[in-house]
């Protein structure tokens, strides 16, 4: 007879419960799914999205200088002219790009972004258009900052009073719009309904103050001879438009040398042309001062909007910049986001913005300046 038949078998280690048994099988069943799910969020995370992370970029002072071919040479140079010593730094601002059409940021990386502030996460085709290779999006970008930098020495030979030609050049014309058949590319256009264009800017402005309702009148000049024509512009989502293309040629009184390699795009206009206004003037035009900005430019010294302002910033303070100008016409996305430690200034002309870096200089910013921070 075995010691436990007439022993009642009160140890729980001997009792049997069904109920045991399922609670352990619920359990086991919990555990793989969580691990389950666990590795399929995991291989999710790790999966490209169809987005692409803007960060802060490379920040490059107008005052400084730059690696090229083994030397360091300025990034603004004016051979044979009498330039002057300066010291702070005019900081010009980047935006870089995580991802690419193939390439682009997993869903973990997104989620990283999405939070941080400093980071924007965009579609891939706002950065990426289809049917635009890298080699024709990258010849667009270089383009754009060449005419940006011919247009900041416009500018800012404007500003310092120099004289030159500053021609509005039709480069062509879309058929079934005003200007078909009528305008030639290589035309300059000279004036609209007797006010003098000297810019892109100012063509467009003289066009949409005209309106739609009646023929404008064109000065322009072709081959050296100038002739009227006439030309009523046709409403364009509400813009009064010509549909012409036009770009600008002009005639320097001498040779401004800029030099910035692997940085594409239009946005560095403005602090290019307050860095050549520095380099032929006398003295410190920053007072020693760091300070950043953004903004496009042309010849008439009008500052347009640029993309990217938030992580350019965000750029500025990283790089000791504790001023910083912004395009009036970017204040939209300014509010709201100015980092701290960052006095954010609107401008909307080259003078605006010279005047504010003088007396951030002097010491004399008295809060009478637009600032976008004010809304």
């Amino acid at each position: 007879m075995s010691l436990f038949e007439d022993e009642p078998q009160t140890d729980p280690r001997w009792r049997h419960d069904p109920s045991v048994g399922r609670r352990s099988l619920r359990e086991r069943i919990g555990w793989s799914a969580i691990g389950v799910a666990l590795v399929i969020g995991v291989v999710f995370a790790l999966l490209p999205s169809p987005y692409v992370i803007e960060q802060p970029g490379p920040v490059y002072n107008t005052l400084g200088s730059q690696e090229h071919d083994g030397e360091e040479r300025p990034l603004i140079a004016v051979p044979g002219e009498e330039t002057y010593p300066t010291d702070g730094e005019l900081n010009l601002l980047t935006v870089s790009v995580v991802g690419k059409p193939g390439r682009t940021p997993n869903w973990l990386e997104v989620l990283g972004a999405w939070v941080d502030r400093t980071k924007s996460v965009l579609p891939v085709e706002a950065i990426f258009p289809p049917g635009i290779s890298d080699s024709d999006r990258d010849a667009q970008n270089q383009a754009a900052m060449v005419d940006s930098q011919q247009d900041a020495i416009a500018a800012a030979l404007v500003e310092l009073g120099y004289d030159f030609p500053r021609e509005v050049t039709v480069t062509g014309s879309a058929e079934g719009t005003p200007a078909a058949g009528v305008l030639e590319e290589g035309d300059v256009i000279e004036s609209v309904d007797g006010t003098d264009v000297h810019s892109i800017g100012e063509l467009r402005a003289a066009v949409q103050a005209h309106g739609t309702d009646s023929p404008a009148s064109l000065l322009i000049s072709r081959d050296g001879a100038e002739q009227t024509v006439e030309l009523t512009p046709t409403d364009n989502g509400g813009t009064a438009i010509l549909g012409i293309g036009v770009r600008m040629v002009y005639e320097f009184p001498f040779d401004v040398e800029i030099q910035l390699d692997d940085v594409g795009g239009p946005s560095a206009g403005m602090m290019f042309a307050l860095g050549i206004v520095d380099t032929l003037t006398p003295g410190d035009l920053t007072g020693g001062e760091s300070i950043a900005g953004t903004g496009t430019i042309d010849s008439a010294g009008t500052v347009g909007p640029i993309g990217g302002i938030r992580q350019k910033m965000w750029g500025a303070l990283d790089a000791g910049s504790t001023w910083f100008l912004a395009p009036a016409s970017n204040c939209n996305e300014v509010v709201g986001n100015i980092p701290d430690g960052l006095t954010v200034f609107s401008v909307e002309t080259l003078d605006e913005a010279r005047t504010i870096v003088e007396d951030v200089a002097d010491g004399e910013v008295d809060g009478t300046y637009a600032s976008c921070s004010a809304g």
